[in-house]
């Protein structure tokens, strides 16, 4: 560019020479070096020019290239800025804070449209049609149905969010259990207090996070200057305005709060401290009885010679520390004793009817505890409805008697069948017979066998052989019974003690029935009638003079034709059938 302006300044320079040089022909002299200064000055304000010329179009393209840099690199930091913006929209995307706030923008969008709607029901109140208005009170309803909706929202951008957990009035302590209950209190006042100092932490992390996304926002404005990037601008800055001020609510409430919550869980754990205190003092004292009532029992063990009375004295000993223990709890944990005696008194009417029998088998309980009956070991025998249940007494408790059935002559002839527990309310010993076999340490009973003899059989030789066996078999009872009695006499005023065995005659319709009675054991009573049966029965078959009466039958044959003949001769009986029934 510089070689063609210089060639061009040349060619201008040559013509002007030439023209010069026709010229100074007829100029004179003296005026040539006039107008070569005058030429050497054209030329040179050329050379300027051309000069200057060439610089600005080398500012110009120095200009356009900078301008082309600018704008790729403000490109450049515009999507720079514009991806953290995104970062940070896709971190507050489902911030449940954002989403509250919406809700609230929204209760002061739709207030502002009902009262522009109600503004414009009054204007036309007078000049709109009827359809008109029912179309606005429709629009008013609407609104006011939505702001109820979201309420909440009313005075706070986050709603109820703002308010901390209502702090419940907790119930006093008054027993072991309600420990558990005071505990899972103060469990759910730390979650609270948590919660709302989480709420505080949510708060702040939200308007760091608002006012990062800002600066950016304001850069990208800087960079690029739209109008849309302007009410973003704007609405983040009122946004974090909105979030400073509910931060600054929620930690001032948060610190009152969080004192409170303290207060109260310093309360609670006071009393649970006097509660573990009172229970420490009531476990002492349940000890104490206790070891108390063990030293007792300890003690009048060796003043007992039978376990049985031993084990209803340990059962009376048991109830009572248990009554005490109750009575100790009773007064420990109820406050006011003389309500709970008044709402009994009152409700005992309706107590007695529904539980008569629980209250029947306790005084049961207490009449065969006090009188002595009963106790765990004797063998009684109860008659109910008919069934009959012989057995040995394993436990008396509160409300019933325990007995174990063995094999017994009822047994042998009423049930067939042994060895059931059965269960019997106390209170029948005040309906039911309830027959003792081992009262007051005496444990024989009167047992007897009978056996029917032919009235040609000599009788009183019978009678002899069976008391004979009797006092044989029954020797030993007979002289424990005659102990045991002498011992019943200090208690009982009894007339007939006679222990030995007794035989009595009897004249049946089949027959003559020996019947003796001996004294045997309680407990095996069948199984020393079981020996001496046979006893009895093989010195019978050693006598000629003594037969055992059985039911007997007489078969009389007659002809066909004098079915009922007057002579009928009479058939002895053959011998092995004669065998086989003596030998049953």
């Amino acid at each position: 560019m510089l070689k063609k302006i210089l060639l061009s300044t040349l060619l201008v320079s040559t013509f002007t020479f030439a023209q010069t040089s026709a010229e100074q022909k007829i100029i004179d002299t003296a005026d040539k070096a006039v107008v070569n200064e005058i030429e050497q000055k054209i030329i040179k304000e050329k050379f300027d020019e051309a000069q200057k010329e060439l610089e600005a179009k080398k500012a110009r393209e120095l200009a356009e290239k900078k301008a082309r840099d600018l704008d790729m690199q403000n490109l450049a930091q515009i999507n720079v800025i514009l991806g953290k913006i995104k970062k940070i929209d896709l971190q507050l995307k489902d911030n449940i804070l954002l989403k509250r706030y919406s809700n609230y923008l929204s209760y002061r969008k739709i207030s502002t449209e009902l009262a522009l709607y109600k503004r414009s029901l009054i204007k036309k109140k007078k000049t709109a049609s009827e359809e008109q208005l029912y179309q606005l009170h429709n629009k008013i309803k609407v609104k006011e149905n939505e702001l109820e909706l979201i309420n909440e929202y009313k005075g706070s951008p986050i709603g109820g969010f703002i308010n901390p957990p209502v702090i419940e009035e907790y119930d006093l302590i008054t027993n072991p259990f309600g420990i558990i209950n005071a505990l899972s209190q103060i469990k759910k006042l730390e979650d609270n207090k948590k919660q709302f100092r989480n709420l505080e932490k949510d708060i702040n992390s939200l308007t760091v996070r608002l006012d990062d996304e800002l600066i950016l926002y304001l850069e990208l404005f800087n960079l690029d200057q739209q109008g849309e990037y302007k009410e973003k601008i704007t609405f983040l800055d009122k946004q974090k305005k909105d979030f400073n001020m509910v931060l600054e609510i929620v930690s001032t409430t948060q610190v009152v709060y969080t004192r409170k919550i303290e207060q109260v869980i310093l309360e609670i754990k006071d009393q649970i401290s006097q509660q573990i205190q009172k229970i420490l003092i009531i476990l002492t004292i349940i000890i104490l009885l206790s070891f108390v009532a063990f030293l007792v029992k300890l003690a009048l063990k060796k003043y007992f010679s039978q376990n049985e009375s031993y084990y209803m004295t340990n059962k009376v000993i048991n109830f009572s520390v248990v009554f005490l223990i109750i009575m100790v709890l009773m007064f420990s944990y109820i406050d006011n004793v003389s309500y709970l005696v008044t709402i009994l008194g009152f409700a005992s009417a309706g107590i007695a009817i529904a539980l008569k029998d629980w209250f029947m088998s306790i005084f049961g309980w207490m009449v065969i505890v006090t009188s002595g009956s009963i106790q765990v070991g004797d063998r009684i025998k109860v008659t109910r409805n008919g069934l009959e249940a012989v057995g040995d007494v394993l436990d008396i408790s509160l409300f019933k008697i325990t007995i174990r059935e063995d094999i017994t002559y009822t047994s042998y002839t009423v049930n067939r069948r042994t060895g059931r527990i059965f269960f019997i309310p106390n209170n029948y010993i005040f309906s039911e017979m309830i027959a003792n076999y081992t009262h007051s340490g005496l444990r024989t009973v009167w047992d007897g066998i009978d056996i029917t003899l032919t009235f040609d059989s000599n009788h009183k030789k019978a009678q002899k052989i069976v008391k004979d066996i009797l006092k044989h078999y029954s020797k030993g009872y007979t002289d424990i019974t005659r102990k045991q009695l002498s011992k019943m006499r200090n208690k009982y005023q009894l007339r007939a003690t006679g222990v030995e065995p007794r035989v009595f005659t009897f004249i049946e319709p089949h027959g003559m029935v020996i019947s003796g009675w001996y004294l045997t054991n309680s407990y095996a009573a069948l199984q020393l009638r079981s020996t001496m049966s046979p006893e009895i029965l093989e010195a019978f078959m050693k006598e000629d003079d003594i037969h055992i009466a059985y039911p007997t039958q007489q078969i009389n044959i007659n002809r066909t034709d004098n079915a009922y003949g007057v002579s009928v001769k009479k058939r002895e009986m053959p011998k092995e059938l004669e065998d086989d029934i003596i030998k049953r």
